[in-house]
């Protein structure tokens, strides 16, 4: 069975979400909820983040950036198959993560941007910390062979508002009824 890790920057990210901190916060966890509720129906689930959590067993967040958080939870988890997948994800399916599942190498679904939302590992040696601008391509050159990965539920991250409202529809449960309150 394939372990899944669910990198979360906890309370007060977000930060280019054009809403107050509370409303913010309370999205965050809508759409971490939402995807904890697709990862959890797909395999045993670990959350690395500064707060603890509901619905995953939870790793502390060392600091250090996105990198630092997922290089603990594989350290901690050891040798075997892995998926990495941003918890801004909020219309990600089980479909999505049954494609990021690698047989050999990695798998990399890329943002829009160039930033990595998610990373199939055959394998959790095979990972780098190489997230942040271009990060797609850092990943493509690291490990061979490599499957791209484009769907929409892990290629559609949140970072703006517009984003949200671009995705809204096809959005979780808990993340479509927190944009009822917003």
């Amino acid at each position: 069975m394939i372990r899944i890790v669910v990198p979360h920057g906890g309370a007060g990210g977000k930060t280019r979400l054009d809403l107050s901190p509370a409303a913010r916060d309370e999205l965050s966890l809508a759409m971490l909820a939402d995807v904890l509720a697709v990862a959890n129906s797909f395999g045993p689930t670990w959350v690395v983040s500064p707060d603890p959590v509901q619905d995953a067993t939870w790793i502390p967040d060392p600091g250090g950036g996105l990198g630092a958080a997922v290089e603990a939870a594989l350290q901690e988890l050891g040798a075997g198959p892995v998926l990495v997948v941003n918890s801004d994800l909020p219309s990600v399916t089980a479909g999505d993560l049954r494609a990021l599942t690698p047989l050999a190498g990695i798998a990399i679904a890329a943002a829009a941007d160039g930033t990595t939302n998610a990373l199939g590992l055959a394998d959790a040696a095979l990972f780098a910390p190489l997230y942040g601008p271009g990060s797609a391509a850092r990943f493509r050159s690291h490990a061979e062979p490599v499957t791209e990965i484009d769907r929409p539920g892990l290629r559609d991250d949140v970072d703006t508002l517009a984003d949200l409202e671009r995705i809204a529809p096809r959005c979780g449960p808990r993340t479509r009824a927190c944009l009822v309150r917003t």
